[in-house]
């Protein structure tokens, strides 16, 4: 299967690490992979902070782009939610009858990580081996947006030699929330202190997720204190064999 890489600008701007490890994972199951070097941002932030206006030229942008795509994969939840969610009621609020033509055939070939993993592919095991005491978060857009949460711990549970760890409360937010935490950085960070807590109790080295940005978040708070804890996007786990992590 031919399938085309929506890395997300945030990922490509700051986690390089996860589009490559998307890429392995998916080669080494047999798919052939490209990437439309001329994608940039679906419009999430614009549209979120309030600037939908804003975020559709964004949007045909992506149509256009992917618009001989087979199949679309993003390693961000956030961005998915928003595509399914929005993108058809922002196209048709416009009154572009080829912008919502557009939209129509673009919105069902997008598909997060995982969902395009277990329910396109049916694939749960990976061949992934990750010899780490790990805990996972659920993070808002996948758990609630895109309900594919268990999705991802089905992966998990098949990666060899992973020691995995339930975090409680997994399902509460880590207080990020895009501009939220920049809006409300009080009530941010006593959510993000929760969040550290909840991690740190147990013991795990890593905590992975399906969203840089939620990782990036409690990966922050855990290293200005010092706790030695990491982050690592759930596609690095996964491509990562007894050959080496990437």
């Amino acid at each position: 299967m031919r399938i085309s890489l929506f890395i997300t600008c945030y990922n490509d701007t700051l986690f390089p690490k996860t589009g490559q490890s998307v890429v392995r994972v998916l080669e080494r199951l047999g798919h052939t992979v490209d990437f439309p070097a001329d994608q940039t941002c679906c419009g999430q932030m614009h549209f979120n902070t309030g600037y939908q206006q804003e975020a559709l030229p964004l949007m045909r942008r992506m149509t256009e782009v992917f618009r001989d795509a087979e199949i679309i994969c993003a390693p961000s939840s956030s961005c998915v939610a928003l595509i399914r969610e929005q993108y058809q009621k922002l196209a048709e609020s416009s009154g572009d009858a080829s912008l919502i033509a557009a939209v129509n055939e673009f919105v069902p070939k997008v598909y997060e990580f995982s969902e395009l993993l277990v329910q396109k592919l049916g694939v749960e095991d990976v061949g992934a081996y990750y010899p780490h005491r790990v805990t996972y978060h659920a993070s808002c857009h996948l758990l609630r947006g895109l309900k594919a949460a268990d999705l991802q711990l089905r992966l998990l549970r098949n990666v060899r030699a992973i020691e995995l760890v339930p975090l409680e409360e997994m399902d509460v937010c880590c207080g990020f929330g895009g501009t939220f935490s920049i809006k409300n950085p009080d009530v941010s960070a006593a959510m993000l202190a929760d969040k550290m807590k909840a991690v740190l109790n147990t013991r795990a080295e890593i905590c992975t997720a399906g969203d840089n940005s939620c990782l990036m978040h409690i990966e922050g708070g855990l290293h200005r204190l010092r706790t030695g804890v990491r982050t690592v996007h759930l596609a690095e786990i996964l491509a990562s064999t007894e050959a080496g992590e990437p």
